[in-house]
């Protein structure tokens, strides 16, 4: 959450609103779940799976909002891809389309939206919804207007360094944050909500970015501790990620050197 937000306010050349999207406890917040109301994590992968589908509803279905993984780090204006052009009567900007989709980042056209969209009380019922509405989309991409892999990527997607507007490390099991979370969690005796196999990313460079922005950020002044959810929302119920086996780009990668070791061994 840091370097997402450092990142983005250090390229961003447009006024940016952040809105943490954090499962909450009170009733009254639009994140809530518990006692059988607000939104059903069961079958969530992670923390907010659904709650990009509850956007346009936050916002009165309408004008323009920005939706992203807190996994992701900027390497570009915001502005380039808010003031993107989207075609009348398309929901959303994103990347990928068919089985393809990319769902990290996701611009809305929140009028737009309230065509395709089921209520939210339905959405907030339906343990399932989240994969339901990725499915509606996959399977029409006539509603989605296209945004290019430079902007929205999957760990890279094999694009050089030089041509990322933006990075997001979303491969579960090798998120470049593990090497400062999971010390901090075991010194507090807490445990990380992913709970498949860690490994190392692929592609160094990669790495060796977040890294710069990880201590870029800490010397601009910002706080890991500003960013710690004070009301802390405790255990909730989740699909578990024990074998999870990465996303399409590092499965790939990780079944390429699996082969070549192979090789060598034979």
């Amino acid at each position: 959450m840091m370097v997402l937000e450092y990142s983005l306010r250090k390229h961003a050349t447009i006024p940016v609103e952040l809105v943490w999207m954090r499962l909450s406890r009170d009733p009254a917040s639009f994140w809530y779940s518990g006692a059988g109301k607000g939104w059903t994590t069961e079958r969530w992968a992670t923390p907010f799976s659904a709650f990009r589908w509850g956007i346009p509803a936050y916002c009165g279905f309408q004008g323009r909002a920005f939706y992203t993984d807190a996994d992701v780090l900027f390497l570009c204006d915001i502005a380039e891809i808010w003031h993107h052009p989207m075609e009348k009567g398309k929901a959303m900007l994103a990347a990928g389309s068919n089985k393809d989709l990319r769902l990290g980042e996701l611009l809305w056209d929140c009028s737009a939206a309230a065509r395709f969209l089921p209520p939210i009380e339905e959405l907030h019922r339906d343990p399932d919804g989240h994969k339901k509405i990725q499915r509606f989309f996959e399977a029409h991409p006539e509603y989605i207007e296209p945004l290019a892999a430079e902007y929205s990527n999957l760990d890279g997607d094999d694009l050089p360094l030089s041509s990322l507007k933006t990075l997001h490390y979303s491969d579960m099991g090798s998120q470049f944050t593990h090497r400062f979370s999971l010390p901090r969690l075991a010194s507090e005796n807490k445990k990380h909500w992913f709970d498949g196999k860690i490994y190392n990313h692929y592609r160094q460079d990669l790495r060796e970015l977040f890294e710069q922005y990880y201590y870029e950020a800490l010397e601009a002044g910002y706080l890991l501790e500003n960013y710690r959810n004070q009301t802390l929302f405790g255990h909730f119920n989740k699909q578990s990620q024990v074998v999870y086996d990465g996303n399409p780009i590092t499965r790939k990668k990780k079944s390429m050197l699996r082969s070549l070791f192979g090789k060598i061994r034979g």
